[in-house]
């Protein structure tokens, strides 16, 4: 633990650490009840397990600071069960597993740079750009004509990642897909040949 903290400097988005375990704050709320001491209801989630707690918190009480960094890192292959990636400054390497990466792995294609989380000294996630252009390698072909507006079609991108697109799409076609609402689809980057 690198050093503590009180519950009045509490704001969204604050890495803490609680129980030796290394969390996020999603909401916070400090509360002076009529009666009685003051308190703080919070909802956090674990940077390892993702599990989210909703402790409430005296004012006043400390909390952990976790000894957390992140490194640039640039995605280079997949080895079994583990994605292996490159500290971009020293050339270092680390992998993390497909537990570990959840849903992040359906975005993860070679040669993309993502910022990778340590506690301790161990890589513990990835967060990755808000977008990323991946190709289509499986769809029904667009039908000349089909103008249903707002309709559309599941397309297989080169990650294994299903995402529903317009009916225009084609296989070979680069997409730019969202990768902070689970993959959704944003435009098309360029027409496949």
């Amino acid at each position: 633990m690198a050093g503590v903290i009180d519950t009045s400097e509490f704001r969204n988005g604050l890495k803490i650490e609680l129980d030796g375990e290394p969390f996020v704050i999603e909401y916070f709320q400090h509360v002076k009840p009529g009666k009685g001491s003051s308190f703080t209801r919070t909802k956090i989630r674990s940077l390892i397990s993702g599990r989210v707690l909703e402790p409430t918190l005296k004012s006043g009480e400390k909390v952990g600071v976790p000894d957390i960094e992140e490194k640039d890192m640039e995605y280079l292959y997949l080895q079994g069960d583990e994605f292996h990636f490159m500290d971009k400054h020293n050339y270092e390497q680390t992998f993390l597993t497909e537990n570990v990466l959840g849903d992040a792995k359906d975005f993860l294609k070679e040669n993309i740079n993502v910022s990778v989380l340590f506690f301790n000294g161990k890589a513990i996630g990835v967060t990755l750009p808000n977008s990323v252009d991946l190709k289509v390698t499986k769809c029904d072909p667009g039908v000349r004509g089909d103008t249903v507006s707002g309709a559309l079609k599941p397309a297989t991108m080169e990650t294994g990642l299903v995402v529903n697109v317009p009916l225009f799409i084609n296989e070979g076609d680069v997409l730019k897909i969202d990768t902070r609402e689970g993959g959704k689809y944003l435009t098309r980057v360029a027409v496949g040949g």
